[in-house]
């Protein structure tokens, strides 16, 4: 994507699963295989019958699909529903907020959400209409440019989910003396 673009919220189909998300794996005609897991440093989780499997990278969708065809032999109905209980995010804040530095949540948070956990702009120098969010994925760093002024404002505009290690830079405002 290029500067300036925002992505679409984020919905749950769209989520992927990393290390240290907690997992909630249930089957409805099985209840005694229910098991909740987090996924381990190395992507993996380990399910009775089945063994090891790799759940980090895949959306809980794709991990629900592979794991019916897993245990499509082995029970009368595969039926089973895979949940994420918990997805600790790594953020960092830098800029012109008023505390800058390494927030950690339990679930997604917006931009502006981020930006408020931070203790908000700094209103002498934030120029809140170019927050830029730097994001690295697959071995590329991509920039988003965003204006959090009109949200600011109450503009209907979709939300700005952030990833786990993105940072996100408040510029100041530039001013003429």
């Amino acid at each position: 994507m290029s500067n300036g673009t925002q992505i679409p919220p984020k919905v749950e189909s769209d989520q992927t699963l990393q290390p240290g998300d907690t997992l909630k794996v249930t089957f409805p005609a099985a209840t005694n295989l229910d098991t909740v897991q987090q996924v381990r440093r190395d992507g993996k989780i380990n399910l009775y019958m089945v063994g090891e499997i790799k759940a980090a990278e895949r959306s809980p969708a794709e991990l629900e699909q592979e794991l019916r065809k897993l245990y499509s032999t082995q029970l009368i109905s595969s039926n089973v529903t895979v949940t994420v209980v918990s997805s600790p995010q790594t953020i960092f804040v830098t800029g012109a907020v008023i505390r800058p530095g390494k927030l950690s949540s339990e679930r997604a948070l917006t931009a502006l959400e981020a930006v408020m956990e931070s203790g908000g702009f700094d209103n002498a120098k934030a120029n809140p209409k170019a927050v830029a969010i730097i994001r690295t994925e697959g071995g590329k760093t991509q920039k988003y440019t965003l204006n959090l002024k009109t949200v600011l404002e109450g503009s209907n505009t979709a939300p700005f989910y952030l990833k786990s290690y993105d940072i996100v830079y408040v510029p100041e405002r530039f001013v003429f003396f």
